[in-house]
């Protein structure tokens, strides 16, 4: 019998057994149709019946990454509550059974295999409608990350080296590929900060060419040799021009006002990450389309951009379309924004590389469970999923989610509450910013101390600093 299996015949019983089965967090079945059943459905062990089997632990680390408050220890107090409702044995407060069973019982490969179902089940519920122009595009972008100083973490991810010993955070550098269209998470790569985001991208072209055709970027991304091998995988690419590249209209073929076709030339020097025999095969010069945009916003400055892309026709693809869909590619901002700033994920709490990489992979689990809730919602309602605000669904669930745990055993009443809450979520609608700019400053610091300029250790005990300008003022 395994853990979950719950004694005796009692309305009670029941309830408590279906809702443990379930999930073992604080929701319900909600994402039952999202996480593949068979992946993470395990028998107990006839040798040894531990509480925490592959399934309770996945639950329990999927609560801590959308609660992001959660510790531990209030995980494994979450667990000796619901097996007192299931009147199964108690088990200890210790986290350290949890904490082993996350190490052995979850596998990197297997959250890796649980996000792939998971994104190809949500993209199958995306309309065809959400295409642009009937083809799947991409949104990539980088970010970082810190996590706790420990010895382990700083020798794979070391702090920037111009912070002292004992002063910084180790930093891991993420790359992230999103669909425009559902916003879920399809491609992840990570490094440390001696990694540029490009070379961490180029290891994505193999899954990339196979879920998109166009791809969306910033100009960290433009190059001749990136542009030119993508499109030869089947992926064109609608990007920022790079700066140190210059352009002018007055040359190539005339399209329209600021549209053209024009010639670019293989670099001179092969870069170091291209091996020989590719840099050799590629022709000297190939066509690129650039087109220059306005990007005007009621009550700012009027900016003006200069994007390259490989889509050539003009007809097809006009150059309003074309500012149109590059003017989309802040919502992968949108995207970042929500997982560090509103999730606070900003800084992992794992003090392993190993724990950090199932973490990182369990957050985007979950934040691709809230993305399909959300697309769910704009199906069912009618409402365009852009709208709909993140961290208001996440508020929703939390406050919704006793709800539906208690009703979970009657398929009619949770059906109502279930549409109930989809309703909520696509009425929750925040608005259309484009391209919208919040300075990244501090009316005032929080507290009155000094910064650290040296290991804890060694700082000693330092005066308050109110105290020491009243020192300096008696002796004035």
């Amino acid at each position: 019998m395994s853990v979950c299996s719950a004694p005796g015949g009692s309305p009670l019983s029941r309830v408590t057994h279906r809702v443990l089965r379930t999930n073992l967090s604080d929701l319900p079945a909600l994402f039952a149709e999202w996480i593949p059943e068979e992946l993470w459905i395990r028998p107990c062990s006839k040798k040894r019946r531990g509480p925490f089997t592959q399934t309770v632990t996945f639950w329990i680390f999927l609560s801590q990454c959308l609660t992001r408050t959660e510790p531990c220890r209030e995980a494994v107090r979450k667990l000796m509550a619901w097996l007192h409702l299931c009147r199964r044995p108690a088990i200890s407060g210790n986290t350290s059974a949890y904490c082993q069973a996350r190490k052995k019982k979850l596998s990197e490969a297997f959250l890796r295999e649980t996000h792939s179902q998971l994104v190809a089940r949500g993209e199958s519920q995306a309309p065809a409608a959400t295409r642009w122009r009937g083809r799947r595009v991409g949104v990539v972008d980088g970010t970082t990350v810190s996590m706790p100083d420990t010895p382990l973490n700083q020798a794979l991810y070391p702090q920037p080296s111009e912070q002292k010993k004992g002063c910084g955070f180790p930093v891991m550098k993420i790359v992230g590929v999103f669909s425009l269209a559902t916003g879920l998470w399809h491609l992840l790569a990570y490094g440390n900060l001696h990694d540029h985001e490009r070379n961490l991208f180029r290891g994505l072209w193999d899954e990339l060419c196979l879920r998109f055709e166009i791809l969306l970027g910033d100009r960290g991304f433009t190059s001749f040799a990136d542009m030119y091998l993508l499109k030869q995988r089947g992926v064109d690419t609608v990007l920022r021009r790079h700066q140190m590249r210059a352009c002018d209209f007055r040359k190539g073929k005339r399209l329209g006002r600021c549209d053209h076709l024009v010639a670019w030339k293989k670099p001179a020097r092969r870069p170091d990450w291209l091996s020989p025999d590719v840099y050799a095969v590629m022709p000297e010069e190939w066509i690129v389309r650039e087109v220059q945009v306005q990007l005007t916003v009621k009550g700012f400055r009027t900016r003006v951009y200069v994007i390259v892309t490989t889509l050539l026709d003009p007809i097809l693809f006009p150059a309003s379309a074309l500012a149109e869909l590059y003017f989309l590619r802040w919502s992968i901002e949108l995207y970042f924004r929500n997982i560090k700033v509103t999730w606070g994920v900003d800084v992992l709490r794992c003090k392993s590389p190993d724990m950090v990489h199932k973490e990182l992979w369990m957050l985007v689990v979950a934040h691709n469970l809230i993305r399909a809730l959300m697309l769910k919602a704009a199906v069912v309602e009618r409402q365009p999923l852009s709208r709909l605000s993140f961290k208001g669904t996440v508020d929703t669930l939390r406050q919704w989610a006793p709800l539906l745990a208690v009703t979970v055993w009657q398929p009619t009443l949770y059906r109502r509450f279930h549409r109930k809450l989809l309703v909520c979520i696509a009425h929750d609608l925040v608005p259309f910013r484009p391209e919208r700019v919040e300075s990244r400053a501090k009316k005032r610091r929080p507290k009155n101390y000094q910064l650290l300029t040296k290991p804890r250790h060694r700082m000693g005990r330092l005066p308050h600093r109110n105290r020491a300008c009243r020192k300096l003022k008696k002796h004035d």
